[in-house]
């Protein structure tokens, strides 16, 4: 067995991104008072590096620099080294990476940042390559140079350090601001958003392209509040380009994070949980809406591949796949047309090949292709002159066959950590999906996920920690963990009309109110009142790769105050949103998440309560009026017979309603104003489109 020259302190951590370093010869600290008191006492500056383990670029530093004994004695001479996982301390990435984006105009992973002994940024970037090179400084110049400039220059980087700590200070100050909330500003956010679209592959801008599922949740809900084709077909266009695309798994299902490329061909091949969660809810609401079954079946492979590569057996979900294997990006995923022949042989090989792509010279690197669909299948049998049929049964036998093989390559790096609030995101997905799909695999994997959290990552008090690797749960719960969880306990709920996730949503509920809420101005703070102290508090507001903890925190409050019958929350969701409406004004598309909770509290959710016995085919026909429509903007209560009297004591919108005739009944309600009482599903699906627009019955229009 090899042994480890050097071994580090981040060699006691649970991060797979801090153990990957912990035999660098960089004499690493992970955060902790420790490093921060070594840096008070020896009076060194702090360069603090964070990054994840399914991050390419982390892993080229490390070898180039982290690796290197020379750079790392440098490190360990002038520098309190710190590393940090930025799935684990979310709320130092925030900050820090505001800081260089202030300083660079620019930021990404990993990131590279110097500080001062307290802790505050002077100096940072992204990547740095050992020795300058095409334009870039080389790591071991600009440690020199930073160690020089804090040792001669100390006024100068005092200066540098208020400047920047006065942004940051200036970033997390929102103050909230009177009147009315804007019954126009779901339109015009939409309009101010499109003005970005790509027409011709979809998606927002050019390259490189990342799939903005908040950004095209707000047009869909453009579509079910105005009937605007035009939104809808942005967001078609975009699903079918991506699904189509090299940035999603052709083979395997689910989606890489971005395409380096405006064509979603060649992605960055790192998959991550929370992109796939935020897809197959966002493909689910598209086939709704469409009644697309190309959609339906994206849904499908996308929570299939979760539930086969994805799942931890104790229930959790894990947290990314890496983008190399083999110490190459992509080499997983790419193929040559000559592997494909080997396995399929001659005859159906060339077929399989022009359908996806696969050429000789390729569309990747060493004339490798990474597969997609340029062409759809009736266009392609019409030019090759060949049978439909036969076309779909090669790429259908073709696909078999090189998943089959391709589970013998190496695989990917995978980080098994389970995060609370990405699990969230997959557990509302799933739930959704049951919903729609009635799949019963789906509601099993998303109970199994949220029994693993509020059984295995809550203290004795029931706050939510964090993460959790190899049974040890760490690091106290942010707040978007709490927003995400409370809105995942809606979805199980309204999936199983179990009590139990209702009151786990309550619970949380509180909870968050207790540690995040800010009572001065509204909004909730991104860490806790007995959090760690930092340089700076934030609220978080901004939509990054998943939607911000306020607007799923407002989102989350608006369901669950009406099912409770809560003002208490409803009211706290709306000050939320007030505080961030000059935002969402200002620069919807990074509030996309905010604009469409903002949707759901003008437009007034309609609330359905059905009366009757869960299992009877009655009471299943008229929750399926509801779960095969889109309908944004709803919550849905049941109160079965047997037990009935704790819902009705939980759920006041439950009082008084009864069943007619002795069968199951719906009411539709909204605004305080309920419908006459209906049993027949033709009756509540007739309400439904009254009370709210779209489309039903399997997407179709009624």
């Amino acid at each position: 067995m090899h042994q480890a020259q050097f071994t580090n302190r981040l060699i006691r951590e649970t991060s797979p991104y801090l153990l990957q370093h912990a035999h660098n010869p960089v004499d690493w600290y992970a955060w902790e008072e420790e490093a921060l008191e070594v840096a008070r006492k020896e009076d060194k500056p702090i360069f603090l590096s964070i990054g994840y383990s399914a991050c390419h670029w982390c892993h080229v530093m490390e070898h180039e620099s982290f690796e290197s004994e020379a750079i790392a004695a440098i490190m360990n001479a002038h520098f309190v080294n710190i590393k940090v996982d930025r799935e684990e301390r979310p709320d130092l990435d925030e900050i820090y990476m505001n800081a260089v984006q202030m300083m660079t105009g620019s930021g990404g992973w990993p990131m590279s940042v110097f500080l001062t002994p307290e802790g505050v940024p002077f100096y940072g970037g992204t990547y740095f390559p050992p020795e300058s090179q095409y334009g870039r400084p080389g790591f071991r110049e600009v440690l020199l140079a930073v160690s020089r400039h804090y040792r001669t220059n100390r006024e100068k980087v005092g200066e540098m350090a208020g400047r920047l700590m006065e942004g940051l200070q200036r970033l997390a100050r929102l103050q909230t601001t009177e009147g009315e909330l804007d019954a126009n500003l779901p339109s015009a956010a939409f309009s101010r958003i499109a003005r970005n679209f790509d027409a011709r592959n979809g998606g927002f801008g050019s390259q490189p392209k990342f799939p903005n599922t908040m950004n095209l949740s707000v047009f869909l809900r453009e579509f079910a509040r105005t009937e605007s084709p035009r939104a809808l077909d942005m967001v078609k266009l975009t699903l079918e380009k991506m699904a189509r695309g090299g940035i999603y798994d052709q083979l395997g299902g689910g989606f890489h994070r971005y395409s380096v490329d405006d064509r979603w061909l060649v992605p960055h091949f790192e998959k991550m949980l929370y992109d796939n969660a935020l897809l197959a809810k966002l493909y689910l609401e598209a086939y709704l809406a469409t009644g697309n079954p190309f959609l339906k079946r994206i849904v499908q492979e996308t929570l299939d591949y979760v539930m086969r590569e994805m799942t931890d057996p104790e229930g959790g979900f894990y947290s990314t796949q890496d983008a190399d294997s083999e110490g190459e990006e992509g080499k997983f995923f790419v193929w040559h047309p000559e592997e494909v022949e080997a396995l399929m042989g001659a005859e159906d090989a060339p077929l399989f090949c022009r359908y996806f792509g696969v050429s000789p010279e390729g569309n990747f690197e060493h004339g490798k292709s990474i597969l997609n669909v340029p062409v759809d299948l009736g266009d392609l049998t019409t030019f090759l002159k060949v049978d439909e049929q036969r076309l779909a049964d090669a790429v259908e036998r073709g696909r078999k066959a090189l998943f089959e093989a391709r589970e013998k390559r190496v695989k990917p790096g995978r980080d098994e950590k389970v995060q609370v609030n990405w699990n969230a995101l997959m557990i509302s997905a799933f739930a959704a999906a049951y919903q729609t799909l009635g799949e019963p695999a789906y509601l099993q994997t998303a109970e199994q996920a949220a029994r693993f959290i509020l059984d295995r990552m809550r203290t004795g008090e029931g706050y939510l920690l964090h993460t959790c690797k190899d049974g040890r749960a760490r690091f106290a719960g942010y707040q978007d963990d709490y927003a995400f969880l409370i809105n995942a306990s809606v979805d199980l709920y309204e999936a199983t009309f179990d009590l139990a996730w209702l009151k786990a949503a309550q619970g949380l509920a509180e909870l968050m109110v207790e540690q995040f809420w800010d009572d001065a101005e509204g909004g909730f703070f991104f860490t806790g009142k007995d959090h760690e102290e930092l340089i700076v508090r934030s609220k978080n507001p901004y939509d990054n790769a998943i939607p911000s903890g306020n607007s799923v925190g407002a989102t989350a409050l608006i369901r669950l105050g009406t099912i409770l019958g809560r003002k208490d929350f409803r009211e706290k969701a709306e000050r939320t949103l007030r505080l961030f409406q000059p935002l969402m004004r200002e620069m919807p598309s990074g509030f996309g998440q905010m604009v469409c909770a903002l949707d759901f509290f003008l437009q007034r959710p309609v609330e359905v309560a059905i009366v009757g016995p869960l299992q009877a085919d009655e009471t299943q026909g008229l929750l399926a009026a509801v779960r095969k429509r889109w309908l944004p903007n709803h919550v849905v209560m049941l109160c079965d017979l047997e037990g009935g009297g704790e819902a009705l004591e939980m759920i006041p919108q439950l009082s008084g309603k009864k069943q007619v005739d002795g069968r199951p009944t719906a009411y539709v309600c909204r605004d305080s104003t309920c419908s006459a009482p209906v049993t027949e599903t033709r009756a509540l699906e007739a309400l439904l489109e009254d009370r709210g627009r779209g489309t039903g019955g399997e997407g179709r229009p009624l």
